[in-house]
Protein backbone atom coordinates (compact mmCIF):
# COMPACT_ATOMS: atom_id res chain seq x y z
CA UNK A 1 0.00 0.00 0.00
CA UNK A 2 1.50 3.43 -1.16
CA UNK A 3 0.09 5.83 1.44
CA UNK A 4 2.56 9.01 0.87
CA UNK A 5 3.73 9.03 -2.23
CA UNK A 6 5.39 12.04 -3.24
CA UNK A 7 4.87 13.28 -0.03
CA UNK A 8 7.61 15.35 1.73
CA UNK A 9 10.02 13.52 4.34
CA UNK A 10 9.16 16.84 6.63
CA UNK A 11 5.84 16.69 6.30
CA UNK A 12 3.33 15.18 8.89
CA UNK A 13 2.04 11.87 8.21
CA UNK A 14 -1.62 11.84 7.42
CA UNK A 15 -2.16 8.33 8.31
CA UNK A 16 -2.20 6.05 11.26
CA UNK A 17 1.25 3.91 12.15
CA UNK A 18 -1.56 0.76 12.46
CA UNK A 19 -3.25 1.36 8.89
CA UNK A 20 -0.52 -0.67 7.15
CA UNK A 21 -1.07 -3.54 9.62
CA UNK A 22 -4.75 -3.93 9.41
CA UNK A 23 -3.88 -3.84 5.19
CA UNK A 24 -4.31 -7.04 3.40
CA UNK A 25 -4.18 -6.67 -0.60
CA UNK A 26 -6.22 -9.24 -2.31
CA UNK A 27 -6.82 -10.36 -6.43
CA UNK A 28 -9.70 -12.00 -7.95
CA UNK A 29 -10.87 -12.65 -11.37
CA UNK A 30 -14.29 -11.50 -12.40
CA UNK A 31 -15.75 -11.87 -16.25
CA UNK A 32 -12.64 -12.46 -17.16
CA UNK A 33 -11.22 -8.90 -15.91
CA UNK A 34 -8.45 -8.60 -12.55
CA UNK A 35 -9.95 -6.90 -9.93
CA UNK A 36 -7.44 -5.48 -6.82
CA UNK A 37 -8.93 -5.43 -3.83
CA UNK A 38 -8.03 -4.52 -0.25
CA UNK A 39 -9.35 -5.09 3.17
CA UNK A 40 -8.78 -3.44 6.30
CA UNK A 41 -9.12 -5.62 8.79
CA UNK A 42 -10.70 -4.41 12.36
CA UNK A 43 -8.15 -3.95 15.04
CA UNK A 44 -10.17 -5.60 17.44
CA UNK A 45 -13.13 -7.41 16.76
CA UNK A 46 -16.52 -6.20 18.87
CA UNK A 47 -20.05 -6.41 18.66
CA UNK A 48 -20.38 -3.34 16.45
CA UNK A 49 -17.63 -4.41 13.86
CA UNK A 50 -19.56 -4.23 10.37
CA UNK A 51 -18.21 -5.13 6.88
CA UNK A 52 -18.45 -1.94 4.91
CA UNK A 53 -18.00 -2.34 0.74
CA UNK A 54 -16.56 0.49 -0.35
CA UNK A 55 -16.88 2.35 -3.85
CA UNK A 56 -14.83 5.30 -5.05
CA UNK A 57 -15.28 8.14 -7.03
CA UNK A 58 -14.31 8.77 -10.71
CA UNK A 59 -10.69 8.39 -11.96
CA UNK A 60 -9.69 7.74 -8.21
CA UNK A 61 -8.98 4.28 -6.55
CA UNK A 62 -9.01 2.69 -2.95
CA UNK A 63 -6.35 5.25 -2.18
CA UNK A 64 -8.92 8.33 -1.70
CA UNK A 65 -10.99 6.59 1.08
CA UNK A 66 -7.67 5.79 2.94
CA UNK A 67 -8.19 8.27 5.60
CA UNK A 68 -11.62 7.33 6.44
CA UNK A 69 -10.65 3.67 6.77
CA UNK A 70 -8.10 4.73 9.45
CA UNK A 71 -10.79 6.50 11.33
CA UNK A 72 -12.37 3.44 11.81
CA UNK A 73 -10.36 0.90 13.30
CA UNK A 74 -13.39 -1.24 14.53
CA UNK A 75 -14.58 -2.17 10.62
CA UNK A 76 -13.55 -4.30 8.18
CA UNK A 77 -13.00 -2.22 4.98
CA UNK A 78 -13.27 -3.90 1.81
CA UNK A 79 -12.26 -1.35 -1.02
CA UNK A 80 -11.64 -2.30 -4.91
CA UNK A 81 -10.16 -0.35 -7.75
CA UNK A 82 -13.17 -0.03 -9.89
CA UNK A 83 -12.91 -1.66 -12.97
CA UNK A 84 -10.80 0.68 -15.43
CA UNK A 85 -8.67 2.33 -12.68
CA UNK A 86 -5.81 1.94 -10.14
CA UNK A 87 -4.75 -1.49 -10.07
CA UNK A 88 -7.67 -3.34 -11.61
CA UNK A 89 -8.27 -4.07 -15.77
CA UNK A 90 -11.51 -2.62 -17.86
CA UNK A 91 -13.85 -4.56 -18.13
CA UNK A 92 -13.47 -7.55 -20.54
CA UNK A 93 -16.88 -6.80 -22.25
CA UNK A 94 -19.15 -4.62 -22.21
CA UNK A 95 -19.77 -0.51 -20.96
CA UNK A 96 -18.49 0.44 -18.05
CA UNK A 97 -21.77 2.21 -17.69
CA UNK A 98 -23.84 2.17 -13.89
CA UNK A 99 -25.62 -1.11 -14.70
CA UNK A 100 -22.44 -2.98 -15.49
CA UNK A 101 -20.36 -1.57 -12.45
CA UNK A 102 -23.89 -2.93 -10.20
CA UNK A 103 -22.99 -6.01 -11.66
CA UNK A 104 -19.74 -5.70 -10.69
CA UNK A 105 -20.67 -5.18 -7.18
CA UNK A 106 -22.49 -8.07 -7.63
CA UNK A 107 -19.98 -10.37 -8.50
CA UNK A 108 -17.49 -8.83 -6.07
CA UNK A 109 -19.70 -9.96 -2.99
CA UNK A 110 -20.52 -13.11 -4.41
CA UNK A 111 -16.86 -14.03 -4.85
CA UNK A 112 -15.89 -12.49 -0.82
CA UNK A 113 -19.03 -13.80 0.49
CA UNK A 114 -20.82 -10.86 1.29
CA UNK A 115 -24.27 -11.33 2.67
CA UNK A 116 -27.06 -8.86 3.43
CA UNK A 117 -25.28 -7.31 6.25
CA UNK A 118 -23.22 -5.80 4.35
CA UNK A 119 -22.64 -2.12 4.56
CA UNK A 120 -22.50 -0.34 1.51
CA UNK A 121 -20.78 2.64 0.99
CA UNK A 122 -20.14 4.92 -1.97
CA UNK A 123 -18.12 8.26 -2.16
CA UNK A 124 -19.00 10.47 -5.06
CA UNK A 125 -19.62 8.34 -8.23
CA UNK A 126 -19.12 5.76 -6.03
CA UNK A 127 -22.36 7.25 -4.76
CA UNK A 128 -24.44 7.06 -8.01
CA UNK A 129 -22.92 3.06 -8.43
CA UNK A 130 -23.83 2.34 -4.87
CA UNK A 131 -27.64 3.69 -4.78
CA UNK A 132 -28.70 2.46 -8.32
CA UNK A 133 -27.10 -0.97 -7.09
CA UNK A 134 -29.41 -1.28 -4.28
CA UNK A 135 -32.39 0.38 -5.82
CA UNK A 136 -32.15 -3.08 -8.46
CA UNK A 137 -31.26 -5.33 -5.36
CA UNK A 138 -33.21 -4.85 -2.51
CA UNK A 139 -32.18 -6.88 0.78
CA UNK A 140 -28.22 -7.11 -1.00
CA UNK A 141 -27.26 -4.57 1.88
CA UNK A 142 -28.09 -2.99 4.70
CA UNK A 143 -27.53 0.09 5.38
CA UNK A 144 -26.34 2.38 2.44
CA UNK A 145 -23.65 5.44 3.49
CA UNK A 146 -23.85 8.35 0.33
CA UNK A 147 -20.11 10.60 0.86
CA UNK A 148 -20.30 13.83 -1.21
CA UNK A 149 -23.53 12.08 -3.20
CA UNK A 150 -24.63 13.48 -6.62
CA UNK A 151 -27.82 14.30 -5.67
CA UNK A 152 -29.09 15.82 -9.07
CA UNK A 153 -28.75 15.55 -12.95
CA UNK A 154 -24.79 16.92 -13.12
CA UNK A 155 -25.92 18.78 -17.05
CA UNK A 156 -28.43 20.50 -15.61
CA UNK A 157 -28.50 24.33 -13.13
CA UNK A 158 -25.87 26.08 -12.31
CA UNK A 159 -23.00 23.82 -12.65
CA UNK A 160 -24.10 22.61 -15.98
CA UNK A 161 -21.81 25.00 -18.20
CA UNK A 162 -18.66 23.40 -16.30
CA UNK A 163 -20.21 19.63 -17.15
CA UNK A 164 -20.71 20.81 -20.52
CA UNK A 165 -16.49 21.75 -20.53
CA UNK A 166 -15.76 18.48 -19.30
CA UNK A 167 -17.63 16.34 -21.59
CA UNK A 168 -15.86 18.19 -24.44
CA UNK A 169 -12.51 17.20 -22.33
CA UNK A 170 -12.76 13.97 -21.83
CA UNK A 171 -14.07 13.41 -25.68
CA UNK A 172 -11.48 15.33 -27.17
CA UNK A 173 -9.25 12.87 -24.99
CA UNK A 174 -10.19 9.74 -26.65
CA UNK A 175 -10.70 10.75 -30.41
CA UNK A 176 -7.11 12.68 -30.59
CA UNK A 177 -4.41 10.60 -31.71
CA UNK A 178 -3.55 8.24 -28.58
CA UNK A 179 -0.12 10.04 -27.53
CA UNK A 180 -1.60 13.32 -27.77
CA UNK A 181 -4.81 12.20 -25.83
CA UNK A 182 -3.57 10.47 -23.11
CA UNK A 183 -0.90 13.60 -22.43
CA UNK A 184 -4.62 15.66 -22.79
CA UNK A 185 -5.85 13.30 -20.15
CA UNK A 186 -3.23 13.01 -17.55
CA UNK A 187 -1.75 16.52 -17.88
CA UNK A 188 -0.65 17.39 -14.46
CA UNK A 189 -1.63 21.18 -14.69
CA UNK A 190 -5.29 19.99 -15.77
CA UNK A 191 -5.37 17.42 -12.72
CA UNK A 192 -3.59 20.27 -10.50
CA UNK A 193 -5.95 23.31 -11.40
CA UNK A 194 -8.91 20.36 -10.97
CA UNK A 195 -7.36 19.60 -7.09
CA UNK A 196 -6.79 23.09 -6.49
CA UNK A 197 -10.45 23.73 -7.06
CA UNK A 198 -12.02 21.12 -4.81
CA UNK A 199 -9.89 21.58 -1.78
CA UNK A 200 -10.98 23.89 0.48
CA UNK A 201 -8.75 23.54 3.51
CA UNK A 202 -6.57 26.52 4.21
CA UNK A 203 -4.16 23.89 5.55
CA UNK A 204 -0.86 24.40 3.27
CA UNK A 205 0.37 20.86 3.94
CA UNK A 206 -2.86 18.98 3.59
CA UNK A 207 -3.59 21.05 0.25
CA UNK A 208 -0.11 19.93 -0.46
CA UNK A 209 -0.63 16.15 0.57
CA UNK A 210 -4.39 16.14 -1.49
CA UNK A 211 -2.36 17.55 -4.77
CA UNK A 212 0.44 14.88 -4.23
CA UNK A 213 -2.25 12.42 -3.92
CA UNK A 214 -4.14 13.45 -7.03
CA UNK A 215 -1.08 13.80 -8.89
CA UNK A 216 -0.16 10.28 -8.06
CA UNK A 217 -3.05 8.09 -8.45
CA UNK A 218 -5.84 10.28 -10.62
CA UNK A 219 -3.90 9.34 -13.56
CA UNK A 220 -4.43 5.46 -13.37
CA UNK A 221 -6.94 4.49 -15.56
CA UNK A 222 -6.98 1.63 -18.16
CA UNK A 223 -7.46 3.05 -21.48
CA UNK A 224 -8.99 6.30 -23.01
CA UNK A 225 -12.41 4.23 -24.00
CA UNK A 226 -13.27 2.86 -20.74
CA UNK A 227 -12.51 6.32 -18.76
CA UNK A 228 -14.90 7.91 -21.67
CA UNK A 229 -17.60 5.45 -20.90
CA UNK A 230 -17.06 5.96 -17.14
CA UNK A 231 -17.29 9.54 -17.10
CA UNK A 232 -20.39 9.55 -19.17
CA UNK A 233 -21.99 7.26 -16.75
CA UNK A 234 -20.92 9.70 -14.08
CA UNK A 235 -22.62 12.41 -15.69
CA UNK A 236 -25.91 10.77 -16.80
CA UNK A 237 -26.96 9.66 -13.49
CA UNK A 238 -27.60 10.46 -9.84
CA UNK A 239 -29.12 9.54 -6.81
CA UNK A 240 -31.93 11.21 -6.56
CA UNK A 241 -33.14 9.50 -9.64
CA UNK A 242 -34.00 5.95 -7.55
CA UNK A 243 -34.18 7.81 -4.20
CA UNK A 244 -37.49 6.62 -3.96
CA UNK A 245 -36.68 2.83 -4.46
CA UNK A 246 -34.22 2.85 -1.23
CA UNK A 247 -35.81 1.80 2.02
CA UNK A 248 -33.06 0.63 3.75
CA UNK A 249 -31.88 3.32 6.16
CA UNK A 250 -29.49 5.69 3.94
CA UNK A 251 -26.80 8.08 5.51
CA UNK A 252 -25.83 11.18 3.37
CA UNK A 253 -22.64 13.04 4.75
CA UNK A 254 -22.71 16.28 2.74
CA UNK A 255 -19.71 19.32 2.35
CA UNK A 256 -20.87 22.80 3.43
CA UNK A 257 -18.89 24.24 0.67
CA UNK A 258 -18.86 21.11 -2.40
CA UNK A 259 -19.61 22.87 -5.52
CA UNK A 260 -20.00 19.35 -7.49
CA UNK A 261 -22.57 17.64 -4.93
CA UNK A 262 -24.06 21.19 -3.73
CA UNK A 263 -25.91 20.95 -0.35
CA UNK A 264 -29.73 22.51 -1.11
CA UNK A 265 -29.22 19.35 -3.75
CA UNK A 266 -28.12 17.32 -0.66
CA UNK A 267 -31.04 18.64 1.11
CA UNK A 268 -33.69 18.06 -1.26
CA UNK A 269 -32.33 14.09 -1.76
CA UNK A 270 -33.06 14.13 1.83
CA UNK A 271 -36.47 14.86 1.46
CA UNK A 272 -37.03 12.03 -1.26
CA UNK A 273 -35.40 9.21 0.86
CA UNK A 274 -38.20 6.84 2.78
CA UNK A 275 -35.75 6.48 5.44
CA UNK A 276 -32.57 9.00 4.83
CA UNK A 277 -30.58 10.96 7.41
CA UNK A 278 -28.39 14.09 6.28
CA UNK A 279 -25.14 14.81 8.01
CA UNK A 280 -23.19 18.31 6.58
CA UNK A 281 -19.60 18.96 7.72
CA UNK A 282 -18.61 22.81 7.79
CA UNK A 283 -15.95 24.61 5.83
CA UNK A 284 -15.72 21.10 3.66
CA UNK A 285 -16.48 20.71 -0.09
CA UNK A 286 -16.39 17.21 -2.42
CA UNK A 287 -12.93 15.71 -0.65
CA UNK A 288 -14.57 15.15 2.73
CA UNK A 289 -12.31 11.83 2.61
CA UNK A 290 -8.96 13.83 2.17
CA UNK A 291 -10.09 16.90 4.67
CA UNK A 292 -12.40 15.84 6.93
CA UNK A 293 -12.40 11.85 7.50
CA UNK A 294 -12.72 11.69 11.42
CA UNK A 295 -16.42 13.97 11.13
CA UNK A 296 -17.14 11.67 8.13
CA UNK A 297 -15.73 8.18 10.41
CA UNK A 298 -17.99 9.66 13.61
CA UNK A 299 -21.12 10.19 11.48
CA UNK A 300 -20.36 6.92 10.05
CA UNK A 301 -19.75 5.19 13.20
CA UNK A 302 -22.91 6.53 15.01
CA UNK A 303 -25.17 5.64 12.29
CA UNK A 304 -24.36 2.00 12.44
CA UNK A 305 -24.93 2.08 16.15
CA UNK A 306 -28.32 3.38 15.08
CA UNK A 307 -28.56 0.83 12.46
CA UNK A 308 -27.08 -2.41 13.53
CA UNK A 309 -26.99 -5.64 11.43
Amino acid sequence: MTTAAHQPSDAPSYFSPGLEARTHAGQLELHGSTVAYWTYEPVRETAETRTILVIHGFRGDHHGLLRVADQLPEMRLIMPDLPGFGSSAAFAAGEHSVEQYGTFITGLMAALGLGPDTVLLGHSFGSIVAAHFVASHPGAVRPLILINPIAAPALEGPKGVMTKLAVLYYRLGARLPRALGLALLRSPLIVRVMSEAMAKTGDRELRAFIHAQHHSYFSAFANRESLLESFTASVSGHVAEVAEKLTLPVLLVAGEKDEIATLPDQRHLATLLPDGALKVIPGVGHLIHYETPAPAAGFIRSFLKENPA
